[in-house]
């Protein structure tokens, strides 16, 4: 089931204690989800994240613009109409369980039912059994822990089969194992071919869903497609284009060598369209390449003698460029870690191990291992380590030049 969403606002008046002005969560927002999509939405507090999932949840109408569900402009659906139409085709997860503390689980998930005018225990039953909680059926919520509450949300939002799941922080309350557990029954959802819009301020999280938006001040300020295999060579595509550029030398589309399944002039041509790199013509020049070496593609670009060796030179943005930075630090460091803490002696290994930490590790567990090694400024091989908000902290402040702009960190 798909969603389309046209330039819609969403605007609440100030409050009656003397709120200046009007609250606009929503600006001219369009975003199109597609049948079997899992959407990841992001963004600081306040950027319109609910106000987002509320609408498209039919909780709530909006100020103008139009969303349509499957072809179905809800905002125009009579009151009776729009509920009718949540209760068949949308399930809702929530941060906040919303249990009704005297019910029983098994009587908490029967209860959304009751409201599309129908209840069957052994259904119920059933949904509670997907999720491993038959046997914690006829427990009151408070006899429940929250990964368990949790899990009695999903069995409530899947009971009348929905198309659409929206989840709203479905983790945010949970810890790591049940957030495990949580995790796991939306990615059977998606595998199921459920259409999933979750809200999450968590980035480890985002990457499950096959694309992200980021929100500020009510509008969209950025989108990551998260096919996983094409988001791994677009890592590998900037990690290329720092090395170049780390040696002196252009990114020239002919001359960039990274696996993958896309040819990389396709490759660049969506991370351009991401935000993430920029062309520019590469006329017929006289010029000499110097020999460089990327070590994670084990790659080795030769020194040549070229005219017009590429079509397009290919330069960060800055979105891109704080990408890269990212990427390369965090594989440096891996680097050093498997080298100085861990005393791996075997080049290829250390590689190896570094090529897949560069794409797993979170923020927060690549500064720790920063700081547990003394936030190191160069890799084992000699190259500088971009610097992070844990170095700065640490009176380490690094310089970095590259595709013609310098920046301080």
């Amino acid at each position: 089931m798909s969603i389309d969403i046209i330039n819609v606002s969403k605007i609440y008046p100030g409050n009656e204690r003397g709120q200046a002005g009007e609250i606009r969560a929503l600006d001219g927002v369009s975003l199109s989800v597609q049948k079997g999509e899992w959407l990841a939405i992001m963004g600081p507090s306040g950027s319109g994240k609910s106000s987002l999932v509320n609408l498209i949840g039919c909780l709530d109408r909006p100020t103008s613009g139009d969303i349509f569900i499957d072809g179905e402009n809800v905002r125009s659906l009579p009151v009776a109409e729009l509920n009718r139409f949540r209760a068949e085709k949308i399930g809702l997860i929530f941060q906040q369980f919303h249990l009704i503390p005297y019910l029983t689980a098994l009587e908490n998930v029967m209860l959304a039912q009751y409201f599309h005018s129908m209840t069957d225990e052994q259904e119920a039953l059933e949904a509670l059994e997907r999720v491993g909680l038959k046997d914690r059926a006829e427990h009151l919520p408070a006899h429940l822990s929250g990964g368990e509450q949790q899990r009695v949300c999903i069995a409530r939002a899947l009971i009348n089969d929905p198309s659409i799941i929206l989840a709203d922080e479905p983790t945010g309350n949970l810890d790591a194992r049940n957030e495990e557990i949580v995790l796991r029954h939306l990615r059977e959802l998606h595998r199921q071919g459920r259409t999933i819009v979750m809200v999450t301020h968590d980035p480890v999280v985002a990457r499950l869903a096959d694309r992200s938006v980021e929100l500020h001040h009510g509008q969209i300020a950025k989108q990551q497609i998260f096919t996983m295999s094409d988001e791994l060579q677009f890592d590998e595509v900037l990690e290329e284009i720092w090395t170049l550029h780390e040696n002196g030398e252009l990114a020239e589309v002919g001359r960039m060598e990274v696996d993958g399944a896309l040819p990389v002039s396709i490759a660049i041509d969506r991370m351009e369209q991401l935000g993430l790199v920029q062309k520019r013509e590469h006329g017929a020049v006289d010029h000499v390449h110097k020999n460089v070496l990327n070590r994670c593609h084990e790659v080795i670009h030769p020194a040549t003698h070229s005219e017009h060796h590429g079509e397009f030179i290919v330069d960060f943005t800055p979105a891109g460029w704080q990408r890269a930075a990212d990427v390369i630090r965090r594989h440096r460091l891996a680097e050093r870690l498997f080298t100085q803490a861990l005393k791996v002696q075997n080049e290829d290994e250390i590689e190896q191990q570094a090529c897949k930490f560069e794409h797993i590790l979170s923020p927060e567990v690549t500064d720790k291992i920063c700081s547990f090694l003394g936030h190191p400024e160069t890799c084992p091989h000699g190259s500088p380590i971009p610097t992070g908000s844990c170095c700065e902290n640490a009176g380490r402040i690094g310089r970095h030049e590259v595709a013609g702009t310098r920046t301080n960190r």
